[in-house]
């Protein structure tokens, strides 16, 4: 760290988040106090400040996150912070061309997870010579000792077979540390330091059980003298300044060159909406960029693609590193990130979309192929707990949109808005029920079929909307009348339309999903009219692991379809 922060890093010590810095994660985020050290060191904090860790109203937390000015990207869940400094290293070398570097500080322990080696891969793969990775091979793990201990030429073989440039050091060094972080290749750098937890504290080093623990207060006063006996110089030490060549960037208030161009009753399905809108969007502000894990010809992410192949990222099926990509890419507002995929395979990623939120990102993901309406692929590749995973995660915004204008609007509404942001898509071409100049809001949901003389209020979205409106011309045939709506946002919900709606409708609900039961549109609404007297919620949504099979016998199977919304309401009415 002292290399890092006095040798090798060029930054302003007073402006942590100037986009000229070179970029620092300390994925290996339990070493929080040595980072909280070293910018008191550089002068950002104040020493006395350091004796705060922890404290609940000290911005010095346990595990470092951007509540802390200095800090790009939470880390603390392990693995995960090579993935970020890829991501700005990547937006560093081909968006911004500039001249800064990102160093990511990792623990060997961390190295066991398979994250770890996504990012790797990715690293490797576009060559991200702006990019140093060192880790810190002090032998012990959390509990024990880690599992190849100090054999740091397994760890070299491994890094140079991603395409790193490896370097094994001595670790606690300073002069083979600086030689090594100043020898830059033609691709990413990897620098294995072999150190020993504890160095020079008798009776503490390489030992284990030591974790998370403070030394008693008798060593700790012996071993600071022995530290401060060995300084040889009390020089100020300050960093190099940056080039300044990273450009001005705005990414606020992106909108669509033009309204969306469907026509009514058009077929359409709103996975190739997204596409359409993202590869518009585009061309609203240079700084959009997309991300997929090679699903683009089925999220249709390929049409951004091919009309925007420079600021397109090709993750491969590697969803962790690919949310974690997208995170590194947006840190101090640098893009405006989409990231595409199937919706299931998200929820492998999930820990990473936690951290993302933890680390005040703003990142858009898009789940495609979600529910039994896929058909034939059968269960595995069939989201059904995206919702109740995106619902659940801090300042989150869950849209689901119902045709291919509100898909489009979705990913403009998404453009400007904080947070995680999941856009669901479906694969059945469903028809177009809104008009182009149709305004759509956060927290708005539309009524898309009422009279005075209905009877219950039916909410569905995506696929089982149009069941929804199906089984109202059903009813309507025998002289009951439906109100039925589109929610838009799943998440925030809009309790007051939901309300009003069940209201006029003698307090009757009923919510139909292509999702399952728990976490879904039907507990949301459950949950948002809780307590208010005279109003009952009747669910459909997919019980059980379902099976391959066209998507209307699996709609049938599962009791979703608009003969199943039929027989529900009658049942409710009488």
């Amino acid at each position: 760290m002292s290399v890092l922060f006095f040798h090798t890093m060029k930054y302003k010590p007073q402006d942590p988040k100037n986009p000229n810095n070179d970029r620092f994660v300390m994925s290996k985020g339990h070493a929080a106090p040595i980072l909280y050290a070293a910018w008191a060191e550089a002068g950002y904090l104040p020493e006395s400040e350091l004796l705060n860790l922890r404290k609940l109203d000290s911005v010095l937390e346990g595990h470092p996150v951007p509540r802390q000015e200095f800090v790009d990207v939470a880390t603390g869940s392990l693995g995960q912070g090579l993935g970020a400094a890829a991501g700005m290293a990547y937006t560093g070398k081909y968006f911004d061309k500039a001249s800064y570097r990102t160093y990511c500080l990792l623990g060997d322990g961390e190295t066991s997870e398979g994250s770890v080696w996504e990012a790797m891969n990715f690293a490797g793969l576009y060559k991200l010579d702006n990019l140093t990775a060192i880790i810190d091979v002090n032998r012990l793990g959390q509990s024990e000792a880690a599992p190849l201990q100090h054999k740091v030429e397994i760890y070299q073989k491994r890094c140079e077979a991603f395409g790193w440039h490896t370097v094994v050091v001595d670790g606690h060094s300073v002069e083979e540390l600086c030689k090594a972080l100043t020898a830059v290749k033609n691709q990413p750098t990897a620098i294995i330091a072999k150190t020993f937890k504890g160095k020079g504290i008798t009776g503490v080093e390489d030992k284990e059980n030591w974790h998370g623990k403070p030394l008693p207060k008798d060593l700790a006063d012996q071993v600071i003298k022995e530290l401060e006996s060995k300084i040889q110089s009390k020089k100020k030490l300050t960093p190099a300044l940056p080039v300044e060549d990273a450009p001005t960037v705005s990414i606020k208030n992106i909108k669509m060159p033009s309204l969306p161009s469907y026509k009514l009753g058009e077929k359409f399905a709103t996975r190739k909406a997204y596409g359409v809108a993202l590869a518009k969007l585009g061309h609203a502000n240079d700084r959009v960029i997309a991300l997929d894990g090679d699903t683009k010809n089925s999220t249709f992410s390929e049409l951004f693609k091919k009309e925007h192949p420079d600021r397109y990222i090709e993750c491969y099926i590697a969803e962790q590193n690919m949310v974690s990509v997208a995170v590194g890419s947006t840190t101090r507002d640098r893009t405006v990130a989409y990231t595409s995929a199937f919706a299931t395979f998200f929820t492998r990623a999930f820990d990473h979309i936690r951290m993302a939120a933890i680390s005040e990102s703003n990142i858009n993901l898009c789940g495609s192929h979600c529910g039994v309406s896929i058909g034939e692929d059968g269960a595995s590749q069939m989201g059904l707990e995206d919702l109740s995973m995106f619902r659940s995660v801090p300042n989150s915004t869950v849209f689901y949109p119902s045709d291919a204008v509100s898909a489009e609007k979705a990913v403009e509404i998404a453009a400007n808005t904080k947070g995680i942001c999941f856009i669901r898509t479906s694969r059945p071409e469903n028809a177009v029920i809104y008009n182009n100049n149709e305004e759509f809001k956060i927290g708005h949901a539309k009524v898309v079929l009422q009279s005075k003389d209905d009877q219950v209020t039916v909410i569905g979205a995506g696929v089982t909307l149009h069941e929804a409106l199906a089984a109202a011309e059903l009813l309507k045939k025998e002289k009951i009348n439906t109100r039925v709506i589109d929610l838009f946002t799943i998440k925030p919900l809009d309790r007051q339309t939901i309300l009003d709606s069940a209201k006029a409708t003698k307090g009757r609900i009923l919510t139909v999903e292509d999702h399952y039961h728990e976490g879904g549109i039907g507990e949301a609404v459950a949950a948002a009219v809780v307590g208010e007297p005279g109003i009952t919620v009747k669910s459909l949504a997919v019980s059980g692991v379902p099976r391959s099979g066209k998507p209307e016998e699996l709609l049938k199977l599962f009791g979703i379809d608009k003969e199943a919304i039929v027989n529900s309401v009658k049942k409710i009415i009488s």
